[in-house]
């Protein structure tokens, strides 16, 4: 016949006594009487066999088996709760819209959503890719979240993680010493399409916008080739592609934040779900873009 549990009432119990070293100040914490609670004590003591406290009428105190106890009981409230927790997430449902740049929706995001579709799996992902002016227009009427480049310094959403802009060639090639210089970019409202043109035109040699594409792939395709040189977020250049050492003739770029915007009014599982992915990005941006494909 197997032994009974551990009752987790009687834990908590347990817990706010040891924290308080009161039973008086432990009972008003746990809304129950002082007899209630010491009942609970004397119940886990019991379960136990060995004090867990020392008392006299002046006050109580731990006993060795007790400061022992005291991190594991701890430790099974904690995974209590966090079991319950998941259960509760698993029963959510509804639908998060994510607008997202096409580097990390393609290379950062899809191992966090395979992450939040196991932890929430009646909520749905809906993504966009596409460019960060135009992503944050459509905040709230089309998107619950979008996650944006940035200048470094700007107060707007919340921080992810700095990147540092850089030029990127193709190996065995030199697009970089072609006169003028072939440039390949996106649109007119990327980001990194304006800080590019203002350094070269600053830097006042010569050069073209060779090949203009919306796709980062393509833009890609066409570098790697030796056709051109692009721009690109360090974390992101890819094994086939090279970045360009500073000072190889090329203007330096300024520095960028991703940073991510909820919308004004998101749902339960809206709110949770952009949680998880803001907590989610913070931590894993620390690691090389590779060990999330």
């Amino acid at each position: 016949m197997s032994a009974p549990g551990l009752d987790p009432e009687l834990l908590r119990a347990f817990v706010a006594v040891a924290e308080h070293l009161s039973f008086t100040r432990a009972a008003e914490r746990l809304n129950r009487t002082q007899a209630a609670v010491s009942l609970q004590i004397r119940r886990l003591e019991d379960r136990l066999g060995t004090a867990l406290f020392r008392r006299s009428t002046a006050r109580v105190e731990l006993s060795a088996a007790g400061e022992g106890f005291l991190t594991d009981a701890r430790r099974i409230l904690a995974l209590s709760e966090q079991a319950l927790a998941r259960v509760a997430a698993q029963k959510l449902s509804g639908r998060v819209r994510i607008g997202v740049m096409e580097d990390y929706g393609t290379k950062v995001l899809p191992g966090l959503l395979a992450e939040v579709a196991e932890r929430f799996p009646l909520v749905q992902i809906e993504m966009e890719i596409g460019l960060t002016a135009r992503l944050l227009k459509r905040l709230g009427p089309s998107f619950d979240v979008v996650i944006a480049m940035h200048p470094a310094g700007t107060d707007a959403g919340e921080f992810v993680c700095a990147e540092e802009p850089v030029w990127v060639a193709a190996p065995g090639h030199a697009a970089e010493e072609i006169e003028p210089l072939p440039v390949a970019l996106s649109n007119p409202d990327c980001l990194f399409r304006s800080w590019a043109s203002a350094a070269l035109d600053r830097a006042g040699g010569a050069w073209r916008l060779a090949y203009v594409s919306p796709s980062l792939a393509a833009v890609e395709a066409i570098v790697a080739q030796g056709l051109a040189v692009t721009v690109m977020k360090g974390s992101m250049v890819p094994p086939h592609l090279r970045r360009l050492p500073d000072g190889q003739g090329l203007p330096q770029l300024p520095d960028a934040e991703i940073r991510l915007h909820r919308a004004a009014s998101l749902g339960p599982a809206e709110a949770m779900v952009v949680d998880m992915l803001a907590q989610r990005l913070a931590a894993g941006r620390r690691r090389p873009v590779a060990s999330y494909l």
